[in-house]
Parts: C-alpha cells; sequence; structure tokens
C-alpha cells in the first residue's frame, strides 16, 4: 500500500491517466451538435429568433466576465478546485437545459456554460504543474489526443443515436450528463498540485502563512493570519505582530507577482513578430468562436430539424478529424514561416471568409456543410502555426500569459460583435446576415495580412537587390 502511494504520489503517470480520463469524459457530449434543434424543437418549443438573439449571446458574456478572474484564479488556487468547479458548472448546465424551461431558464444554461468554458484553462496548465519540463511536449499530446478523441466519438454517436436508433435529444442530453458526472467524479482522484506557474512556483521562498499559522483556514473562507484568533483573550489583543507581518507578506507576494505579469507581457507584445501573430490569433479566434456558436442555427434555417434529417454530429465528426489532421500535417511541412507566415495567414483566411460568403449565398445545406469544414481545417491549420511561432521562442509561463491575454482580446472582439450584430439590444440581424457580415469580418483580416506579406517580400527583395549591387561595386 504505500509503495502504490508512493507511485501515486511521485509518478507523472497517474495524473496524466487521471486528467486524460477527465477531459475525455468532460468533452465526450454527443448532445452539443444538436443544440438548436433540441432549444426550437418540442421539447423547449423556443423560436429560431429568441435563441439567436436573446440566449446565445448570454454565453459570450459571461465567458468574458469569468475569463480573467478566473485565469488568475486558477493559478492561485493551484488548479484542482477549477477543474472541480468545471464539473460542477458542466453538470448544472445540463440538469437546467433537461429539465427547465423558458428564455430565463436557458439564459442561465448558457451563463453556466460560460463559466464551464472559462475554467477550460485549468485543464492544461494543471499537468503542467505535476510533471516535469521534459515531460511537457508527451503529456501535452495525450491530453489534446483524449479531448479530440471524445470530440470526435460523442458526434459520431449523437449522429448514430439519431439517425439509426431514432434516440430523442432528450435522452441525447441525459447521456451528456452522465458523461460530464462521470468527469466530476474522475477530477476527485487528481493529486493536488505543489506548484502552479505564477503564484506558486518551485524554488520561490513561500510567504504564505506557515502550517502551524494556518490551523484556522480549515474552518473559515478568509486567510488565517488576517483573522483574530478564536479564543478570548487572543480576541481581546486583536492580531498578534507575526499575524499581521503574514499578511503583509502575502499581500506583497501577490503585488509582485501582478507585477511581474505586467513586465512578461509588455516583454512578449515588444516582439513586432508575436505583436502580429498575437493579432490574428485574437481576430481569428473571435471570428471562428462566432461562427461555431452561431453555426448550427444557420443549418437549422438552411433545412428545419422539424422537417429535414440532421446531420450535425457528422459534420462535426468530420470537422474535427480534418481539423485534427490539417494540425498534424503542419509538423511535417518545412516552411520559413518568419518569411511565408503571414502570407499564410493572409491566404487561409482568404479562404475561410469565402467559405463564409458561400454558407451566405447558397441555400443547399450540403453546401453549408461543406464550407463548413473548409472554414474548420482552414482555422486549425492556421492556430496550429499561430501557436508554434508564438510558443517557440518563449518560457512555459510567458506562453501560457499570452495564451490568456490573447483569448482575452479575443473575447472582447466578439463581445462587441455580438453585441452589435447579433443582440436583440443591438441590430438583432437574423442569422443568414450575420454570416455575410463574418465573411466581410475575414476579409478584412486577409487583406491585413497579405498587405503585410507583400510588403515583408518586396522589403527583402529590395534588401537582397542592394546588397548584391553593394558587393559588385566592391
Amino acid at each position: 500500500m504505500d509503495c502504490w502511494k508512493g507511485a501515486v504520489g511521485c509518478s507523472w503517470i497517474y495524473p496524466t491517466i487521471i486528467i486524460c480520463v477527465n477531459g475525455f469524459f468532460s468533452t465526450m457530449r454527443p448532445s452539443e451538435p444538436f443544440l438548436t434543434p433540441y432549444l426550437t424543437g418540442p421539447d423547449k418549443n423556443l423560436t429560431i429568433e429568441e435563441v439567436t438573439n436573446q440566449i446565445f449571446p448570454v454565453w459570450t458574456y459571461s465567458y468574458l466576465a469569468l475569463l480573467f478572474p478566473v485565469f488568475l484564479i486558477t493559478d492561485y488556487v493551484r488548479y484542482k478546485p477549477v477543474i472541480l468547479l468545471q464539473g460542477i458548472s458542466f453538470i448544472v448546465t445540463w440538469l437546467l437545459l433537461l429539465f427547465a424551461h423558458g428564455v430565463l431558464a436557458m439564459q442561465a444554461v448558457e451563463f453556466f456554460y460560460g463559466m464551464a468554458t472559462a475554467t477550460e484553462v485549468a485543464y492544461y496548465a494543471y499537468i503542467y504543474s505535476v510533471v516535469s519540463t521534459e515531460r511537457y511536449q508527451r503529456v501535452t499530446s495525450y491530453c489534446r489526443s483524449s479531448t479530440l478523441l471524445a470530440a470526435t466519438i460523442a458526434a459520431v454517436l449523437g449522429q448514430l443515436l439519431v439517425s439509426l436508433a431514432d434516440v430523442s435529444y432528450f435522452h441525447l442530453n441525459a447521456i451528456t450528463l452522465a458523461s460530464v458526472s462521470l468527469a466530476f467524479v474522475c477530477s476527485f482522484f487528481l493529486p493536488m498540485p505543489q506548484k502552479s506557474m505564477f503564484f506558486h512556483r518551485k524554488g520561490v521562498p513561500e510567504t504564505l502563512p506557515a502550517p502551524e499559522k494556518a490551523v484556522a483556514t480549515v474552518s473559515s473562507h478568509r486567510p488565517s493570519s488576517c483573522q483574530e484568533d478564536q479564543g478570548s483573550a487572543s480576541a481581546d489583543r486583536g492580531p498578534t505582530p507575526e499575524q499581521q507581518a503574514d499578511c503583509a507578506k502575502t499581500q506583497n507576494h501577490m503585488l509582485r507577482v501582478m507585477v511581474q505579469l505586467s513586465k512578461d507581457l509588455r516583454d512578449c507584445y515588444s516582439s513586432r513578430k508575436l505583436l502580429y501573430w498575437s493579432l490574428w490569433w485574437a481576430l481569428a479566434t473571435a471570428g471562428f468562436n462566432q461562427v461555431v456558436n452561431y453555426i448550427q442555427v444557420l443549418w437549422d434555417y438552411r433545412a428545419p430539424s422539424h422537417s429535414s434529417a440532421v446531420y450535425n454530429g457528422a459534420v462535426e465528426a468530420i470537422a474535427t478529424f480534418s481539423g485534427s489532421a490539417t494540425s498534424m500535417a503542419v509538423g511535417y511541412v518545412k516552411v520559413n514561416w518568419d518569411l511565408s507566415g503571414e502570407l499564410a495567414l493572409g491566404i487561409f483566411s482568404a479562404m475561410d471568409a469565402g467559405s463564409l460568403f458561400l454558407m451566405h449565398f447558397m441555400d443547399n445545406i450540403w453546401a453549408c456543410y461543406a464550407a463548413y469544414l473548409v472554414f474548420k481545417a482552414c482555422y486549425m491549420l492556421l492556430i496550429t502555426i499561430t501557436t508554434f511561432q508564438i510558443a517557440v521562442n518563449l518560457s512555459m509561463e510567458r506562453y501560457a500569459l499570452m495564451f490568456g491575454f490573447n483569448n482575452f482580446v479575443a473575447l472582447v472582439i466578439q463581445t462587441i460583435l455580438t453585441v452589435v450584430v447579433v443582440d436583440s439590444k443591438g441590430l438583432g440581424l437574423d442569422i443568414n446576415t450575420q454570416f455575410l457580415i463574418y465573411g466581410s469580418y475575414f476579409t478584412f483580416i486577409a487583406g491585413i495580412f497579405l498587405m503585410r506579406s507583400i510588403y515583408i517580400i518586396i522589403s527583402i527583395k529590395c534588401r537582397n537587390t542592394s546588397m548584391a549591387g553593394e558587393s559588385i561595386d566592391h
């Protein structure tokens, strides 16, 4: 038994297996490709306008409001509590989705789903805190593979159950509830990390209260060093000098971490190369999330689910597989991304724009499906290149910081799009017109990077020509 406990405490294999199993079941949600048909069908009986303009926007607002505080809290509490919070959020989401009714209840669903999405940062960050640096690449591939496999299996399973077994959307959501509940149970078996990237760095002197001074923490939500002693004598005296010193140390430590984070962020974005890659990341991710959030509404508009066969699950499965394949292919392509990277961003962003325009102008549902497959594959290709280009020159801590900040900027942009284009308090455009806007948005992104890539290529040619002329003169 002692040997097993030692293996569990020290080995990287045990936490990797548990976090992968957790990721698998939390991503195994076969009902997700059929959310819009479920909401507009007899189970919830909502209109397509209510779903588009009143319900779905809440996810964006919730995600934006929670992302930054969750990012900091995740590191401060060392990941596991946030993974548990994610499990609770998923369970509440699907309980409401199954048993609640009305627009307000479905807005609550979107709020808790936004909370679950915001806490996803803890999934990958956790494993980096319990394994050594040389195993980062391997465990990342395991974690990523488990979620991609689960997403593919979930989409295929959902499609098979709907098309062949005639399973209702309600029962699909019940299967999803069971899956996310299993993920929640798995998260209890995760070892508690002893370090984190920012607030609890390994080798940094601990500034929190010593164990003997932190006994009261168990019975209170406030730091023990900042409370009065529960004994009557201590209550009369107030906080001891040691407690006050510990409280000041904790506050100073948090302040130092925040200052260091701001300096790291400034240093990262002082690189023009990283700045432009991050610009594409934020702009494109905002557009991608917006399209994915509303694509089911467009499909239901083109082929109403109450009168047409629904193949959303099959399309999502193919899209996930093709996106994974293109991401893997990047690793085998030998290209000078410093020279051609921004040209690739411009070309494939233009392909994304073309796919979105096709979805707008074509009434055929199969054309919409095909365009979506191209759109998602192009984005997955580019985000893989962008991630690599940003990560290759940064430490894990700085990469995590840029990852969080880029996603935050993307979410701000997405929120602006939602408020202006989608929300009933804004323009409240119909779904077909929305995709015309999204196509124009990606055209704008493509224009930025095509023009910049042409400028880079011309500048390099002119420099080479001048250097060749100087060598001839000499």
